[in-house]
């Protein structure tokens, strides 16, 4: 079988030209402007950035690939589903808010912004999934079914519950409404290790379901019966006193992704980009962004997600951490075990490599691919 080919060129930009011109060079050799988008609504998958967030791809970089969907006869859009947990993408007007707060407006990316699962995040459709193992129907937002051609636009950086956010994650969660994030986090539930709690209430904060509480001891309580297993308290814990027990949940989240991620782009056509700079430790979720764990990569551009994901990750895995990062901190902690992976070594309770082999496994794409660099 001939293996997936990954285009690749990096940040440099001497005199004369600019990243905004390397990246239009990088999809058109990619092979996005031989696909028919005539006449075509085009959704683009993006993340918007949580305001406080200064790691999310700039508009700018959207604004090339819908000048070029507008160039080839296309209709392009810009979307982005409701998000479970508490913050200001949680229904469509905040979220249009936040966009805008963070540069995404019709004027700077030269297209509309449409949220994808509707005002209160329950405009869905239900998708069958293919070979599907855990998902039966993928509920994704409507509008980004509704669209004719589907493209992904990835900020790749670290993630607290799947080891890093690439092109899967930001397709099959990202497109899920709120029900389908619910659906795909649901497995694993976090638990409070009470002896390290000190009372903080910063989870309590960031959970969208009000399932955190304080008994007289002042240490966190989680309610099981609101909780949704969405594992951000995990994430912004500053003490390690959030946990997931389970060893298989972020496992069977990254194979749901996957699998939801199939559901979005099986039966039309899919191209998708993925811009490996600033990777932080944690998505871009988080109202506040840590300093970059390594440094900028470059731009990856492909027609299959899996690959996409595998030449980011093994691009990323060559580089050495930098120095006073999270990553570089974990290293130096007592203790610390080498699992030889970057993003695992920042979060060591994640992985990742179940989302690509059950990706693989049920047909989006190939973990072996060709690189082709500009």
């Amino acid at each position: 079988m001939e293996k997936a080919k990954v285009y690749f060129d990096d940040f440099r930009a001497p005199v004369g030209t600019s990243v905004l011109k390397k990246l239009d060079r990088l999809i058109r050799k990619a092979g996005m402007e031989e696909m028919d988008f005539q006449r075509k609504l085009v959704a683009i998958k993006m993340h918007f950035g949580e305001p406080g967030n200064l790691t999310f791809l700039r508009p700018n970089y959207a604004k090339v690939v819908a000048d070029m969907v507008k160039e080839l006869g296309g209709v392009p859009f810009l979307t982005d589903c409701n998000t479970l947990y508490a913050g200001r993408r949680k229904n469509a007007l905040e979220h249009l808010d936040a966009a805008y707060e963070n540069g995404f407006s019709p004027l700077s990316t030269g297209c509309q912004i449409v949220i994808g699962d509707g005002l209160r995040g329950t405009d869905d459709v239900e998708v069958p999934v293919r070979g599907g193992a855990y998902i039966q129907t993928a509920k994704i937002g409507r509008a980004v079914m509704d669209a004719d051609v589907f493209i992904s636009l990835t900020h790749f950086k670290g993630h607290e519950a799947t080891g890093f956010g690439g092109a899967i994650k930001n397709i099959g969660m990202g497109c899920g409404s709120r029900r389908g994030k619910m659906e795909q986090h649901a497995a694993g539930k976090p638990r409070v290790s009470r002896r390290r709690c000190v009372g903080c209430r910063v989870c309590s904060h960031h959970c969208g379901q009000n399932a955190i509480s304080y008994g007289e001891d002042k240490r966190a309580a989680i309610d099981y019966e609101k909780c949704v297993g969405c594992g951000r308290c995990i994430g912004v814990c500053n003490f390690d006193a959030i946990f997931s027990p389970d060893d298989s949940a972020n496992g069977e989240l990254n194979r749901k992704m996957a699998e939801y991620a199939k559901a979005v782009v099986d039966g039309r056509p899919a191209f998708h980009i993925s811009l490996v700079q600033d990777i932080s430790p944690y998505c871009d979720c988080h109202g506040e962004s840590d300093i970059p764990i390594l440094p900028d990569v470059g731009m990856f551009a492909s027609f299959d997600p899996v690959a996409l994901d595998q030449a980011c990750v093994d691009a990323c895995l060559k580089l050495d951490p930098i120095p006073g990062s999270l990553l570089d901190q974990r290293m130096h902690e007592e203790g610390f075990v080498d699992q030889h992976d970057h993003f695992c070594n920042t979060t060591p309770d994640t992985e990742w490599k179940s989302c690509l082999e059950h990706a693989e496994k049920i047909g989006l794409g190939s973990r072996d691919y060709e690189l082709i660099r500009l």
